[in-house]
């Protein structure tokens, strides 16, 4: 038996495919990724975080650069000082690291900045430029360098501290699980395809739009939400809004849109860069931004065309009955049921009781009823409701 024959058993032990297969967290970084924003994976030791930017690496066709920055010290990051001929006159340049310049020199590649949390606070301050700036020293990291940290919880972590929450603030932080079967596929040699996401050309000027009008909007609706600081010190070491994780979270929104994501990636990734209260409640706003204008629906019922989800529906049938409450007419009460029998032909029955019972209660004396009720379920019911307001 040579070391030949041991070498050739490794390498078919380590020479693995990949596959197109869904994988909502595979999907998240990569747009992440994408959208040139910094993101913090967080799982415990061993489920596969450095596995995967090895594949995202080889995905993406850039070069992976790792740093343990645990292991460094501040200047291995703000840059050592080198005295030139003449300091009074030149200045003292900060010399930067060589994984820096093999970067700057390629133009182009993946920065892993491995073992966050165990990384003392002060090494976390002098990574601040790095991952804001993406200053290193004297050197300017150049556009095509993309960085993606991993971190233990501190629960897990040798010796581990909380994130600070100036450079927690700079991340897209998602958590990171495995997944059973891609865990037991992988194991089998094939593991999911890091794709970047193909993007709409047709939708980008509608998809900034339309991130701009969300999170402005909301903004607005809910001002104390610009900035707001976590109390305790283990929360700020994780997504926590402010102006700077909510101008990641518009270009997110824009990117996921173009790309046209699944909700479930959407979730992720706003929960992960301004927390899972305002990114929940983002979420529900935009889900109203989607609702077809109640004046829209009033003018013309036999064209309706309403939200296939039922809450959505709901609250659009809830939206043209408050319209007609706030200007009640005859001819708009009239326009109303003409919607709610649209919507009956279009879905679920149930979903125009609650509404259709509202409805009723805001006629008038003089108004007729009309026949569009006929068309609608219960019909009983709502007649005995309409009668009752008479």
């Amino acid at each position: 038996m040579t070391l030949n024959s041991f070498a050739t058993l490794l390498a078919l032990l380590t020479t693995t495919g990949t596959e197109p297969r869904p994988d909502h967290q595979l999907e998240a970084l990569t747009l992440a990724v994408a959208a040139d924003l910094p993101v913090l994976l967080w799982g415990e030791p061993g489920i596969g975080k450095t596995a995967t930017l090895h594949q995202l690496a080889d995905g993406l066709g850039l070069p992976l650069t790792t740093v343990i920055a645990s292991v460094h010290e501040p200047s291995d990051f703000t840059g050592l000082p080198v005295v030139g001929d003449d300091p009074a006159t030149q200045g003292v340049p900060m010399a930067p690291p060589d994984w820096a310049v093999r970067l700057v020199r390629a133009g182009h590649g993946l920065l892993f900045l491995d073992e966050l949390s165990t990384a003392p606070p002060a090494v976390q301050a002098a990574l601040l430029r790095v991952v804001l700036e993406r200053r290193v020293g004297a050197l300017t990291l150049p556009p095509g360098v993309r960085i993606v940290a991993a971190a233990n919880p501190r629960s897990s972590a040798a010796d581990g501290w909380e994130l600070s929450a100036p450079l927690a603030n700079r991340f897209v932080h998602l958590q990171w699980t495995f997944d059973h079967d891609v865990v037991i596929r992988g194991l089998g040699g094939v593991w999911p395809r890091a794709l970047l996401p193909r993007l709409d050309s047709d939708r980008l000027g509608e998809s900034v739009a339309l991130a701009r009008r969300a999170v402005c909007g909301f903004l607005e609706a809910r001002p104390p939400l610009v900035h707001r600081l976590p109390d305790g010190e283990a929360r700020r070491g994780g997504p926590w809004p402010s102006p700077r994780s909510w101008d990641m979270t518009l270009r997110l929104l824009a990117f996921a849109t173009a790309a046209g994501v699944s909700r479930e990636v959407l979730s992720m990734l706003v929960r992960g860069t301004v927390g899972d209260g305002p990114g929940l409640e983002l979420l529900a706003f935009l889900d109203r931004l989607d609702l077809p204008d109640p004046e829209t629906l009033l003018a013309d019922p036999a064209a309706a065309e309403l939200p296939e989800r039922g809450d959505l529906r709901q609250a659009a049938l809830d939206g043209v009955v408050d319209a007609v409450r706030r200007r009640p007419e005859r001819s708009r009460w009239d326009a109303a049921w003409a919607v709610l029998a649209r919507a009956l032909e279009t879905g679920a029955p149930d979903l125009v009781v609650v509404p259709a019972s509202t409805l009723a209660a805001l006629r008038r004396d003089d108004w007729e009823i009309p026949d569009t009720i006929e068309r609608l379920a219960p019909v009983a019911t709502i007649r005995r409701r309409v009668g009752a307001t008479r």
